[in-house]
């Protein structure tokens, strides 16, 4: 089904939605209802590796905002690995990354439309929990990417690469820039969202080590994944804070318009700016000397392995439960690790002399 179907179908469904709503609120879905094992919501019974992998399932893709470049990119690697797997792929979601509520709209209508597996980017960590479990009772697997939602509501989470990995390495690749000293500041998404909140912790932590002792974390910003609300925070850091020395923004919407508020102003190089983002993105940026260098993981390859993950979960082949390993076509082989998290990999750190290699 193509996304303007869904939209239409969406509509459609409205009152039975939100009969959905109803049922869930007044229901609920406790944690008994679903069998906790490895700190994940996984199934009971047991994990068979070597079982056939189910074609022609239906994964729904709920992304944190339909339009957003990066989760345009996860999602169509999703859908290419579907089309391999010869599974379906659909995507529904909201068209702003601000309204954390409408999300679960979004789950419950995946829910009545009988989806064999739903990915989902979490928004709020606790909003989405009654409607997820609501869908793991109707047999539905629950993946999460991106961004987490609690380890009980869900069968597994596909994480972008180590929380610890992404919040240090932030840290060390803006303190290299500014010398080691100086105030500086972080401009996130939306103060609700767990993933960037847990990197954030990991800087913090980070900032602790003695060699960071010339440096200030002197204000955490919230942009919404919003341009213009990330460009004006951007340009509020730079009038609150005039000693500002650098800035790390781990959301690719945020890093984009600190980068062009600075790329326009008297700061251009002399603040500097670091996260995380796409080579598309912010490759004029690098070339024009506004960023030196910042990091990602490949979006695409993200979305590829939340689908993998759902259609092995679907066949049986893992629960969710720590240490079972699955196969995920020419990515290689994976371990799921506590929680029912399963890591993409290493970030992968873009400057001036690689960027050109990249075309996401």
């Amino acid at each position: 089904m193509r996304k303007s179907s869904i939209r239409r179908s969406c509509a459609a469904l409205a009152a039975v939605t939100s009969l959905a709503l109803a049922v869930t609120a007044c229901g609920g879905t406790t944690k008994n209802d679903v069998k906790d094992s490895g700190g994940s919501a996984a199934t009971a019974g047991k994990a068979d590796p070597n079982a056939a992998t189910k074609k022609g399932l239906t994964v729904g893709f709920l992304p944190k905002q339909v339009n957003n470049p990066y989760f345009t990119s996860a999602d169509k690697g999703g859908e290419k690995a579907l089309e391999e797997l010869g599974s379906s792929y659909k995507e529904v979601g909201p068209s702003s990354a601000t309204d954390t509520s409408s999300q679960v709209s979004y789950v419950n209508t995946l829910t009545q439309q009988q989806v064999d597996a739903m990915a989902v980017s979490a928004q709020d960590p606790g909003a989405l929990c009654t409607a997820l479990k609501q869908a793991m009772t109707n047999k539905i697997k629950v993946v999460t990417y991106d961004s987490d939602t609690k380890t009980d509501c869900r069968n597994a989470f596909v994480s972008q690469a180590s929380a610890e990995d992404l919040g240090r390495t932030e840290v060390q690749l803006l303190a290299e820039q500014i010398d080691y000293k100086g105030e500086i500041a972080i401009l996130s998404a939306a103060q609700t969202a767990t993933n960037q909140n847990t990197w954030i912790d990991f800087m913090k932590d980070e900032l602790k080590d003695p060699k960071y002792k010339d440096i200030k974390l002197v204000k955490v910003a919230f942009g919404n994944d919003d341009a213009q609300q990330s460009f004006q925070q951007t340009q509020g850091l730079l009038q609150e804070h005039p000693n500002l020395k650098g800035i790390i923004s781990p959301t690719t919407v945020g890093i984009k318009a600190a980068a062009q508020y600075l790329s326009g102003s008297k700061y251009k190089g002399k603040v500097k700016l670091t996260g995380l983002g796409t080579p598309n993105d912010m490759r004029k940026y690098v070339k024009n000397g506004t960023v030196d260098a910042f990091e990602l993981w490949d979006p695409a390859k993200l979305g590829e392995l939340a689908a993998r993950t759902a259609v092995a979960l679907s066949s049986g082949q893992i629960t969710g439960k720590e240490g079972e390993t699955f196969k995920a076509g020419d990515m290689g082989t994976f371990t799921i690790g506590k929680d029912g998290v399963i890591n993409l990999g290493k970030p992968t750190v873009f400057d001036a002399k690689n960027i050109d290699q990249f075309g996401f």
